[in-house]
Protein backbone atom coordinates (compact mmCIF):
# COMPACT_ATOMS: atom_id res chain seq x y z
CA UNK A 1 0.00 0.00 0.00
CA UNK A 2 1.57 3.28 -0.51
CA UNK A 3 1.90 6.53 1.28
CA UNK A 4 -0.87 8.04 -0.14
CA UNK A 5 -3.26 5.08 0.10
CA UNK A 6 -2.77 5.27 4.09
CA UNK A 7 -2.24 9.00 5.35
CA UNK A 8 -5.60 9.85 3.77
CA UNK A 9 -6.79 11.72 6.67
CA UNK A 10 -5.16 14.99 7.95
CA UNK A 11 -2.78 15.43 4.78
CA UNK A 12 -0.21 18.15 5.62
CA UNK A 13 1.34 20.47 3.35
CA UNK A 14 4.53 22.83 4.17
CA UNK A 15 4.33 26.10 1.84
CA UNK A 16 8.15 28.03 1.93
CA UNK A 17 8.13 31.25 -0.20
CA UNK A 18 9.30 34.61 0.77
CA UNK A 19 6.72 36.19 -1.39
CA UNK A 20 3.47 36.54 1.02
CA UNK A 21 1.05 37.37 -2.28
CA UNK A 22 1.86 34.03 -3.59
CA UNK A 23 1.94 32.21 -0.07
CA UNK A 24 -1.23 33.28 1.00
CA UNK A 25 -2.99 32.34 -2.16
CA UNK A 26 -1.62 28.54 -2.29
CA UNK A 27 -2.58 28.24 1.47
CA UNK A 28 -5.93 29.46 0.49
CA UNK A 29 -6.29 27.22 -2.13
CA UNK A 30 -4.92 23.95 -1.20
CA UNK A 31 -7.09 24.27 2.40
CA UNK A 32 -10.18 24.84 0.28
CA UNK A 33 -9.47 21.67 -1.01
CA UNK A 34 -9.05 19.85 1.80
CA UNK A 35 -5.08 20.04 3.02
CA UNK A 36 -3.99 21.53 6.28
CA UNK A 37 -1.30 23.81 5.00
CA UNK A 38 0.84 25.83 7.08
CA UNK A 39 3.27 28.82 5.49
CA UNK A 40 6.73 30.06 6.36
CA UNK A 41 8.10 33.30 4.30
CA UNK A 42 12.30 31.96 4.66
CA UNK A 43 14.41 28.93 4.19
CA UNK A 44 15.17 29.31 7.97
CA UNK A 45 11.33 29.57 9.20
CA UNK A 46 10.60 26.75 6.80
CA UNK A 47 13.21 24.30 8.42
CA UNK A 48 12.05 25.00 12.03
CA UNK A 49 8.21 24.61 10.64
CA UNK A 50 10.24 21.38 9.31
CA UNK A 51 10.73 19.87 12.07
CA UNK A 52 7.58 20.61 14.20
CA UNK A 53 4.61 20.70 11.81
CA UNK A 54 6.09 17.12 9.98
CA UNK A 55 4.53 17.76 6.61
CA UNK A 56 3.41 15.64 4.12
CA UNK A 57 4.49 17.78 1.51
CA UNK A 58 7.02 20.60 1.26
CA UNK A 59 6.59 23.00 -1.73
CA UNK A 60 9.33 25.43 -1.68
CA UNK A 61 10.71 28.39 -3.79
CA UNK A 62 13.92 28.09 -4.99
CA UNK A 63 15.09 32.31 -4.93
CA UNK A 64 14.60 33.24 -1.52
CA UNK A 65 17.21 35.13 0.21
CA UNK A 66 19.50 34.04 2.81
CA UNK A 67 18.28 30.36 3.00
CA UNK A 68 17.64 29.85 -0.51
CA UNK A 69 15.36 26.95 -1.66
CA UNK A 70 17.87 24.53 -2.84
CA UNK A 71 19.70 25.20 0.70
CA UNK A 72 16.09 24.01 2.10
CA UNK A 73 16.34 20.89 0.23
CA UNK A 74 19.88 19.71 1.48
CA UNK A 75 18.27 20.05 5.05
CA UNK A 76 15.72 17.98 4.73
CA UNK A 77 17.15 15.58 2.56
CA UNK A 78 20.63 15.39 4.22
CA UNK A 79 20.59 16.83 7.80
CA UNK A 80 17.56 15.23 8.75
CA UNK A 81 17.18 12.36 6.62
CA UNK A 82 13.87 12.67 5.27
CA UNK A 83 12.20 11.19 2.22
CA UNK A 84 8.92 14.01 2.60
CA UNK A 85 7.98 14.62 -0.79
CA UNK A 86 9.43 18.08 -2.26
CA UNK A 87 7.79 19.77 -4.65
CA UNK A 88 9.72 23.21 -6.14
CA UNK A 89 7.57 25.49 -7.35
CA UNK A 90 9.67 28.91 -8.78
CA UNK A 91 10.67 31.23 -11.32
CA UNK A 92 13.85 29.77 -11.83
CA UNK A 93 14.14 28.19 -15.22
CA UNK A 94 17.87 27.42 -15.46
CA UNK A 95 18.32 23.74 -16.01
CA UNK A 96 21.38 23.44 -13.85
CA UNK A 97 19.55 24.55 -11.04
CA UNK A 98 16.17 21.83 -12.17
CA UNK A 99 18.35 19.07 -12.41
CA UNK A 100 20.41 19.89 -9.01
CA UNK A 101 17.41 19.61 -7.78
CA UNK A 102 16.24 16.42 -8.62
CA UNK A 103 19.59 14.71 -8.11
CA UNK A 104 19.18 16.23 -4.42
CA UNK A 105 15.58 14.23 -4.52
CA UNK A 106 12.92 16.64 -5.66
CA UNK A 107 9.34 14.97 -6.91
CA UNK A 108 8.56 17.86 -9.29
CA UNK A 109 9.30 20.81 -10.42
CA UNK A 110 6.96 23.80 -11.47
CA UNK A 111 7.81 26.63 -13.54
CA UNK A 112 5.72 29.76 -12.95
CA UNK A 113 3.46 31.34 -13.60
CA UNK A 114 1.62 28.33 -12.83
CA UNK A 115 -2.07 28.28 -12.49
CA UNK A 116 -3.28 27.26 -9.01
CA UNK A 117 -5.40 24.43 -10.94
CA UNK A 118 -1.83 22.72 -12.07
CA UNK A 119 -0.32 23.12 -8.64
CA UNK A 120 -3.69 21.01 -6.80
CA UNK A 121 -3.53 18.73 -9.79
CA UNK A 122 0.39 17.55 -9.01
CA UNK A 123 -0.31 18.24 -5.12
CA UNK A 124 -3.08 15.58 -5.38
CA UNK A 125 -0.77 13.17 -7.86
CA UNK A 126 2.05 13.07 -4.95
CA UNK A 127 0.33 12.51 -1.91
CA UNK A 128 -3.26 11.83 -3.17
CA UNK A 129 -6.42 13.45 -2.52
CA UNK A 130 -7.70 14.63 0.68
CA UNK A 131 -10.36 12.27 2.93
CA UNK A 132 -12.53 15.00 2.86
CA UNK A 133 -12.71 17.58 -0.23
CA UNK A 134 -14.04 21.00 0.94
CA UNK A 135 -16.68 22.78 -0.84
CA UNK A 136 -15.79 26.02 -0.46
CA UNK A 137 -14.26 26.78 -3.48
CA UNK A 138 -16.57 28.78 -5.23
CA UNK A 139 -17.44 28.60 -9.14
CA UNK A 140 -15.14 31.59 -10.11
CA UNK A 141 -12.25 30.37 -8.18
CA UNK A 142 -12.02 27.51 -10.34
CA UNK A 143 -10.96 29.55 -13.10
CA UNK A 144 -7.39 29.48 -13.90
CA UNK A 145 -5.75 31.68 -11.17
CA UNK A 146 -1.98 32.19 -12.01
CA UNK A 147 1.13 32.36 -9.58
CA UNK A 148 3.27 34.75 -11.24
CA UNK A 149 6.99 34.71 -11.56
CA UNK A 150 7.40 38.15 -9.96
CA UNK A 151 5.36 40.68 -7.41
CA UNK A 152 4.08 43.54 -8.84
CA UNK A 153 3.23 46.16 -7.11
CA UNK A 154 1.02 49.35 -9.10
CA UNK A 155 -0.33 52.69 -8.05
CA UNK A 156 -3.16 54.01 -9.11
CA UNK A 157 -3.69 57.87 -8.20
CA UNK A 158 -7.27 58.98 -7.46
CA UNK A 159 -8.67 62.26 -6.82
CA UNK A 160 -12.58 62.59 -7.12
CA UNK A 161 -13.16 59.71 -8.97
CA UNK A 162 -16.01 57.68 -6.99
CA UNK A 163 -18.12 58.03 -10.08
CA UNK A 164 -15.42 56.38 -12.76
CA UNK A 165 -13.85 53.66 -10.69
CA UNK A 166 -14.60 50.14 -12.03
CA UNK A 167 -14.01 48.07 -9.08
CA UNK A 168 -15.04 44.81 -10.84
CA UNK A 169 -12.44 44.92 -13.05
CA UNK A 170 -9.67 45.59 -10.45
CA UNK A 171 -11.05 42.54 -7.99
CA UNK A 172 -11.21 40.54 -11.41
CA UNK A 173 -7.52 41.24 -12.25
CA UNK A 174 -6.09 40.35 -8.89
CA UNK A 175 -8.18 37.51 -8.32
CA UNK A 176 -7.05 36.07 -11.69
CA UNK A 177 -3.68 37.34 -11.30
CA UNK A 178 -1.79 36.42 -8.12
CA UNK A 179 1.08 38.38 -7.07
CA UNK A 180 -0.23 41.47 -8.21
CA UNK A 181 -0.99 44.39 -5.36
CA UNK A 182 -2.87 47.48 -6.18
CA UNK A 183 -1.92 50.68 -3.97
CA UNK A 184 -4.77 53.03 -4.58
CA UNK A 185 -3.80 56.58 -3.45
CA UNK A 186 -6.67 59.16 -2.75
CA UNK A 187 -5.48 62.33 -3.30
CA UNK A 188 -7.39 65.02 -1.04
CA UNK A 189 -10.74 63.89 -2.93
CA UNK A 190 -13.72 66.18 -2.08
CA UNK A 191 -16.17 63.53 -2.90
CA UNK A 192 -16.84 60.19 -2.03
CA UNK A 193 -13.50 58.32 -3.74
CA UNK A 194 -12.28 57.44 0.02
CA UNK A 195 -15.14 55.56 0.84
CA UNK A 196 -15.33 53.73 -2.50
CA UNK A 197 -12.00 52.47 -2.35
CA UNK A 198 -12.08 51.40 1.01
CA UNK A 199 -15.00 48.98 0.07
CA UNK A 200 -13.04 47.88 -2.98
CA UNK A 201 -10.79 46.73 -0.57
CA UNK A 202 -12.92 44.72 1.67
CA UNK A 203 -12.27 41.00 1.86
CA UNK A 204 -8.98 41.88 -0.77
CA UNK A 205 -6.90 43.71 1.98
CA UNK A 206 -3.69 41.02 0.75
CA UNK A 207 -4.48 42.24 -2.91
CA UNK A 208 -5.34 45.91 -2.66
CA UNK A 209 -4.72 48.49 -0.06
CA UNK A 210 -5.58 52.27 0.16
CA UNK A 211 -3.27 55.22 0.80
CA UNK A 212 -4.80 58.56 2.08
CA UNK A 213 -3.26 61.66 1.36
CA UNK A 214 -5.52 63.90 3.56
CA UNK A 215 -4.41 66.93 0.86
CA UNK A 216 -4.80 67.39 -2.96
CA UNK A 217 -0.86 67.35 -3.83
CA UNK A 218 -1.54 66.53 -7.33
CA UNK A 219 -0.91 63.24 -9.64
CA UNK A 220 2.72 63.94 -9.58
CA UNK A 221 2.94 63.88 -5.67
CA UNK A 222 -0.01 61.22 -5.49
CA UNK A 223 1.96 58.69 -7.31
CA UNK A 224 5.43 59.56 -5.61
CA UNK A 225 4.17 59.08 -2.51
CA UNK A 226 2.40 55.65 -3.33
CA UNK A 227 5.57 54.31 -5.22
CA UNK A 228 7.86 55.30 -2.05
CA UNK A 229 4.95 53.21 0.26
CA UNK A 230 4.67 49.95 -1.78
CA UNK A 231 9.04 50.70 -2.20
CA UNK A 232 9.21 49.26 1.71
CA UNK A 233 7.60 46.06 1.13
CA UNK A 234 10.41 43.58 0.08
CA UNK A 235 8.41 40.75 -1.28
CA UNK A 236 7.70 43.55 -4.58
CA UNK A 237 10.26 43.06 -7.60
CA UNK A 238 8.58 45.29 -9.54
CA UNK A 239 6.36 48.78 -8.92
CA UNK A 240 4.48 50.77 -11.66
CA UNK A 241 1.38 52.93 -11.96
CA UNK A 242 -1.73 53.09 -14.42
CA UNK A 243 -4.69 55.68 -14.57
CA UNK A 244 -7.46 54.95 -12.33
CA UNK A 245 -10.04 55.23 -15.35
CA UNK A 246 -7.93 52.18 -16.98
CA UNK A 247 -7.55 54.13 -20.61
CA UNK A 248 -4.84 51.70 -20.86
CA UNK A 249 -5.85 48.16 -19.58
CA UNK A 250 -4.80 45.75 -17.48
CA UNK A 251 -4.02 43.20 -20.66
CA UNK A 252 -1.57 46.19 -22.22
CA UNK A 253 -0.04 46.62 -18.47
CA UNK A 254 0.96 42.79 -18.23
CA UNK A 255 2.56 42.91 -21.21
CA UNK A 256 4.56 45.93 -19.82
CA UNK A 257 5.44 43.29 -17.04
CA UNK A 258 6.25 40.64 -19.22
CA UNK A 259 8.62 42.55 -20.89
CA UNK A 260 10.74 43.72 -17.75
CA UNK A 261 10.64 40.46 -16.49
CA UNK A 262 12.48 38.87 -19.30
CA UNK A 263 14.80 42.11 -19.85
CA UNK A 264 17.55 44.22 -18.56
CA UNK A 265 15.20 47.20 -19.48
CA UNK A 266 14.93 49.51 -16.05
CA UNK A 267 11.59 50.95 -16.78
CA UNK A 268 9.28 49.92 -19.42
CA UNK A 269 6.52 52.46 -20.72
CA UNK A 270 3.79 52.26 -22.63
CA UNK A 271 3.42 54.31 -25.58
CA UNK A 272 0.19 55.80 -27.08
CA UNK A 273 1.92 55.91 -30.29
CA UNK A 274 -0.62 54.53 -33.03
CA UNK A 275 0.43 51.30 -34.38
CA UNK A 276 -0.95 49.06 -36.96
CA UNK A 277 -3.80 46.60 -35.31
CA UNK A 278 -3.93 49.05 -32.51
CA UNK A 279 -6.99 50.39 -30.79
CA UNK A 280 -6.04 53.92 -30.01
CA UNK A 281 -8.55 56.29 -29.20
CA UNK A 282 -7.85 60.26 -28.81
CA UNK A 283 -10.34 63.06 -29.18
CA UNK A 284 -9.01 64.74 -32.71
CA UNK A 285 -7.68 68.51 -31.17
CA UNK A 286 -6.22 66.60 -27.84
CA UNK A 287 -4.62 64.91 -30.24
CA UNK A 288 -2.71 67.64 -32.44
CA UNK A 289 -2.19 69.25 -28.90
CA UNK A 290 -0.16 66.18 -27.82
CA UNK A 291 1.47 65.61 -30.80
CA UNK A 292 2.83 69.70 -30.18
CA UNK A 293 3.48 68.27 -26.91
CA UNK A 294 5.79 65.68 -27.38
CA UNK A 295 7.88 67.31 -30.03
CA UNK A 296 8.40 69.74 -27.26
CA UNK A 297 9.73 67.36 -24.90
CA UNK A 298 11.42 65.49 -27.41
CA UNK A 299 13.30 68.33 -27.70
CA UNK A 300 13.93 68.97 -24.08
CA UNK A 301 14.89 65.13 -23.50
CA UNK A 302 16.96 64.85 -26.08
CA UNK A 303 16.64 61.66 -26.50
CA UNK A 304 14.27 59.49 -28.50
CA UNK A 305 11.59 58.91 -26.62
CA UNK A 306 7.88 59.44 -28.40
CA UNK A 307 5.19 59.34 -25.53
CA UNK A 308 6.83 60.11 -21.88
CA UNK A 309 3.96 61.25 -19.93
CA UNK A 310 1.74 58.07 -20.76
CA UNK A 311 -0.03 57.23 -17.54
CA UNK A 312 1.36 53.40 -17.95
CA UNK A 313 4.84 52.32 -16.66
CA UNK A 314 6.78 49.77 -14.41
CA UNK A 315 10.08 49.69 -12.96
CA UNK A 316 12.79 48.14 -11.53
CA UNK A 317 11.82 48.45 -7.47
CA UNK A 318 15.91 50.33 -7.13
CA UNK A 319 14.75 52.55 -9.90
CA UNK A 320 11.68 53.06 -8.58
CA UNK A 321 13.16 54.49 -5.62
CA UNK A 322 15.69 56.78 -7.16
CA UNK A 323 13.59 58.70 -9.48
CA UNK A 324 10.81 58.98 -6.80
CA UNK A 325 12.88 59.93 -4.07
CA UNK A 326 12.63 63.81 -4.41
CA UNK A 327 9.28 65.62 -4.61
CA UNK A 328 8.66 66.67 -8.38
CA UNK A 329 8.94 70.41 -9.67
CA UNK A 330 5.71 69.56 -11.56
CA UNK A 331 1.91 68.75 -10.66
CA UNK A 332 1.58 66.92 -13.89
CA UNK A 333 4.79 66.59 -16.11
CA UNK A 334 6.25 64.20 -13.48
CA UNK A 335 6.80 61.39 -16.07
CA UNK A 336 9.31 63.63 -18.09
CA UNK A 337 10.63 64.29 -15.13
CA UNK A 338 11.40 60.56 -14.29
CA UNK A 339 13.23 60.45 -17.65
CA UNK A 340 15.07 63.54 -17.10
CA UNK A 341 16.53 62.02 -13.69
CA UNK A 342 17.15 58.84 -15.20
CA UNK A 343 19.14 61.27 -18.13
CA UNK A 344 21.20 62.86 -15.58
CA UNK A 345 22.26 60.14 -13.15
CA UNK A 346 22.79 57.38 -15.84
CA UNK A 347 24.23 59.90 -19.09
CA UNK A 348 21.70 59.79 -21.90
CA UNK A 349 23.52 57.09 -23.75
CA UNK A 350 22.99 54.69 -20.88
CA UNK A 351 19.40 55.60 -20.35
CA UNK A 352 18.30 54.44 -24.10
CA UNK A 353 19.85 51.12 -23.32
CA UNK A 354 17.79 51.06 -19.93
CA UNK A 355 14.10 52.38 -20.74
CA UNK A 356 11.62 51.09 -23.04
CA UNK A 357 9.07 52.67 -24.53
CA UNK A 358 6.61 49.65 -26.29
CA UNK A 359 3.31 50.35 -28.37
CA UNK A 360 0.53 49.64 -26.52
CA UNK A 361 -2.21 47.34 -28.67
CA UNK A 362 -5.50 49.85 -26.95
CA UNK A 363 -5.76 52.96 -25.33
CA UNK A 364 -8.71 54.77 -25.47
CA UNK A 365 -9.07 58.86 -23.77
CA UNK A 366 -12.10 58.31 -21.40
CA UNK A 367 -14.50 60.55 -20.72
CA UNK A 368 -13.88 62.81 -17.70
CA UNK A 369 -10.02 63.83 -17.98
CA UNK A 370 -9.28 66.09 -15.23
CA UNK A 371 -6.82 67.65 -17.58
CA UNK A 372 -8.86 70.84 -19.46
CA UNK A 373 -7.53 72.01 -23.00
CA UNK A 374 -6.83 75.56 -21.17
CA UNK A 375 -4.47 73.07 -19.00
CA UNK A 376 -2.65 72.27 -22.25
CA UNK A 377 -1.33 75.66 -22.43
CA UNK A 378 0.17 75.85 -18.76
CA UNK A 379 1.89 72.48 -20.08
CA UNK A 380 4.31 74.25 -22.08
CA UNK A 381 5.08 76.66 -19.02
CA UNK A 382 5.81 73.68 -17.20
CA UNK A 383 8.14 71.74 -20.10
CA UNK A 384 10.25 75.33 -19.74
CA UNK A 385 10.49 74.90 -15.78
CA UNK A 386 11.65 71.50 -16.30
CA UNK A 387 14.35 71.94 -19.45
CA UNK A 388 15.96 75.44 -16.63
CA UNK A 389 16.34 73.01 -13.71
CA UNK A 390 17.28 69.92 -14.88
CA UNK A 391 20.08 71.21 -17.71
Amino acid sequence: MTRAQTELKNMKILAIDDQQLILMSLQKRLEETGYEVKVADSGRLGIESFKTFHPDLVIVDINMPGMSGIDVIKHIRIIEESDTPIMVMSGNTDEKVIVNGFELGIDDYMKKPVSLNEVTARVKRIIGKPEKISTEITKSDDSAQMLQQYCVGVVIPCYNEEDRLSGKEFKDFVHSNLGYHLCFVNDGSTDNTLKVLEELSVGNENKISVYNCEKNGGKAEAVRQGVLHLAKDPQLDFIGYLDADLSTDFRDFDDLVKTIEKSDFKIVSGSRMARMGADITKESARAIISKTINLIIRTILKMPFNDTQCGAKIMDKEIATLVFNKSFITRWLFDVEIFMRMRKHYGKDKVIQLICEQPLKRWIHADGSKLSMSDSVKIVGQLAKIAVHYN
